[in-house]
């Protein structure tokens, strides 16, 4: 029953519910379907005792909030929230990126997070990005890049170390986290107005976000959605169209298919659910071959949006930061 329940709340996560609701907010349009609060309604229904882990800021941290970082265009503005020690010292950065199948969701979902690591000595950074509503597959990604180019840019003014930023993301943030970092220094993953060395990362932590989009499982899952409902999942909304009409973007949007030596640290953090490790092993494996660092932290978990809920938080944060304290250690 419980392995039943998770896989629903898995696809609620990853592509938004059923019933998704477009509503236009500050003339953007925006789907609102997933939510911490519709996600918690279904969980407890098995796991009754089940909380939601809420923003809470504690002593000694800092907020600076609705950051412009980019302008797309018109008075359409992207931001960025802050949080950080209240130190004058110079630390690492997060850049973090929620989920909702890159479709739903906003970067207030990952407040309680950003607040837990900035108590563990890191700045962190929620970033807001354009979803399929707006603009589909690259403006998402290339806002993400921007993103990291603007903290680099802005790094002393942040307090921030230009040479340790991170990326950390959950379900599709973890895949556009993910696909941030194995994409260092590629030309092609950037926007034209960004130079690729600027949007390099030094550390990924994908939180049950998966690397390929082309995997035998994920294509044939596509075909059956397609079969059986008439209508495009949202991977193919936001990728602009199935495999066969974009096969192109399917294969960009694969971090898999573009590691490098260049290629960041991943730390993946996932629930037991295989269908959000799809192409992990194949990575890790990779990883293995060139010699890069690559971490696999396994929850005991059925839910997919795990990182909401107290029996799964504080795993995740410890071992986000372990892994980042590890791979962007203080200078000597």
């Amino acid at each position: 029953m419980k392995r039943i329940f998770a896989g629903v709340i898995a696809l609620m996560a990853m592509a938004g519910t059923a019933r998704a609701a477009t509503v236009e907010i500050d003339g953007v349009p925006r789907d609102t379907s997933f939510t911490v609060h519709s996600t918690a309604v279904k969980v407890r229904k098995v796991y009754p005792d089940v909380k939601v882990v809420p923003p809470t800021m504690t002593e000694g941290l800092t907020v600076r909030e609705d950051v412009v970082y980019y302008r797309p265009g018109g008075d359409r503005a992207l931001k960025v929230d802050i949080y950080r020690p209240a130190t004058d010292s110079v630390l690492p950065a997060v850049l973090m990126v929620h989920g909702g199948g890159w479709n739903s969701g906003d970067r207030s979902l990952q407040r309680p997070l950003a607040q837990a690591l900035a108590a563990q000595g890191f700045v962190t950074i929620p970033v807001e990005y354009r979803l399929t509503p707006e603009a589909p597959y690259p403006a998402g990604l290339h806002d993400v890049k921007r993103a990291v180019s603007w903290v680099r840019a802005h790094a002393a003014e942040l307090g921030v170390d230009p040479e340790r930023v991170a990326i950390s993301g959950c379900s599709a943030g973890g895949q556009l986290a993910a696909l941030t970092g194995v994409t260092n220094g590629s030309r092609r993953h950037c926007p034209a107005d960004v130079d690729p060395a600027d949007a390099r990362v030094q550390a990924v932590v994908n939180i049950d976000g998966i690397v390929t989009f082309v995997s035998d499982y994920n294509l044939a899952d596509v075909a059956e959605r397609v079969a059986k409902k008439g209508t495009k999942p949202v991977n193919a909304q936001w990728l602009g169209g199935l495999p066969d009409e974009a096969p192109e973007n399917w294969r960009e949007a694969s971090s898999l298919l573009w590691i490098t030596d260049d290629s960041a640290p991943v730390c993946f953090i996932n629930s037991r659910l295989p269908r959000y490790h799809d192409g992990r092993d194949d990575l890790v494996s990779e990883y293995h071959r060139r010699g890069l660092p690559v971490a696999v932290i396994s929850l005991d978990s059925e839910v997919h949006p795990f990182w909401f809920f107290d029996r799964w938080f504080t795993p995740t944060v410890t071992a986000a930061a372990a892994f980042l304290q590890a791979t962007m250690p203080p200078a000597p």
